[in-house]
């Protein structure tokens, strides 16, 4: 977390309500750091991108401080608070050229047309579009308007870009090259970027850090090692990654590990909870730490192979669940793992490290 030193955003008891009822951001207390990369993660409705817009001006909080390097926002009309923006829908004036898009900022805030062209060309440049001033963003694919609204944003050099879903609209192959793109503009420059998206490969590829949020709640802050490797709780660890749940009753707990009475008999893993004997628990196991065969009795899964999908580099295999879910279990092409066909009874083991154990909670499919 931030110290007090190192906040250069303090979301402090941050509430809003849009109907005075219910809160869709609830009791948010936030430090971001000068010049970090932090990403707000969650479904449609937790409130990641209401918390953006309360930070860019366009939404008042219905309680608590919003400050900006040492200074109060709350009052500050959005122009004012010299904050980068990109959209999903990049949000460009259509009728205007390229030059003219990034010209726009620059002329609000009266800076004079010499420095504009200068300021003009070093974000083109950056963007790698610097012969595309003179085109309309009706001339120009998806991939490259977005690079647009990334220069339109860091044209006039704010401290701190916003940027909500920004590469929601592209395809899978642009996506990855405009995170990198996104990732070298700011270890470049050195701005503070606040991320808002879904899709957690984003999030886990191009933070410093994720805010995981659920409900109005940050549910967990950490690097995406720490989120993917521990995350705190049922949601988060549904949520971020595939993972496999086994539900149940906690029936010992000892030496940093609990052993939980599930569909699929006594299975053991990492106590991440501190947890007890009777406490209702969901022992997770991810994909790609299954393996196919025998393990010992506490980290043995038997199961029917309903489904095999090869993805070139991997295999998926979907076994039958005690529930609605299926059990997923990845197996690397190199593996040398001899792929059961569909029908076929299965074990399937793990790692007691390998496999956590969080208390029983809300997962992120329900």
């Amino acid at each position: 977390m931030a110290t007090g030193q190192d906040k250069y955003v303090q979301f402090i008891d941050i509430q809003k309500s849009y109907d005075g009822e219910t809160l869709v951001v609830k009791d948010l207390n936030l430090g971001i750091r000068r010049g970090e990369f932090l990403t707000m993660l969650g479904p449609s409705g937790s409130g990641k991108t209401t918390t953006l817009l309360m930070l860019a001006g366009f939404e008042v909080p219905t309680h608590g401080r919003i400050m900006l390097d040492g200074r109060p926002i709350d009052n500050m009309p959005p122009h004012k608070r010299n904050i980068g923006m990109v959209f999903q829908n990049y949000a460009l004036f259509p009728h205007m050229t390229v030059e003219e898009n990034l010209a726009f900022p620059l002329e609000v805030r009266k800076i004079s047309k010499a420095e504009q062209q200068a300021k003009i060309k070093r974000a083109l440049e950056m963007v790698k579009l610097a012969a595309f001033g003179k085109r309309r963003p009706g001339q120009l694919s998806g991939g490259q308007q977005q690079r647009v609204a990334v220069a339109r944003a860091l044209v006039f050099e704010p401290q701190l870009v916003l940027m909500d879903e920004p590469l929601g609209a592209l395809d899978k192959q642009l996506r990855e090259q405009m995170q990198l793109e996104i990732k070298h503009i700011h270890h470049d420059l050195g701005v503070s970027i606040v991320y808002v998206t879904h899709d957690q490969s984003e999030a886990l590829t191009m933070s410093d850090r994720i805010a995981v949020m659920n409900a109005g709640v940050i549910e967990q802050i950490g690097d995406g090692k720490t989120i993917y490797d521990q995350p705190a709780t049922a949601f988060v660890a549904s949520f971020v990654g595939e993972n496999n749940p086994f539900p149940g009753k906690v029936l010992r707990a000892e030496n940093g590990t609990a052993i939980v009475e599930t569909a699929f008999g006594a299975l053991r893993g990492r106590n991440a909870g501190g947890l007890r004997a009777g406490d209702r628990a969901i022992l997770f196991v991810r994909p790609e730490s299954l393996r196919l065969g025998q393990g010992s009795a506490e980290t043995t899964i038997g199961s029917n192979v309903l489904n095999v999908a090869f993805e070139g580099n991997a295999s998926h295999i979907f076994l039958k669940g005690a529930g609605k879910k299926d059990i997923t279990l990845t197996v690397g092409r190199h593996e040398g793992a001899a792929i059961p066909e569909q029908g076929a009874s299965a074990a399937v083991s793990y790692d007691p490290d390998l496999g956590l154990v969080l208390p029983d909670g809300k997962l992120a499919s329900e």
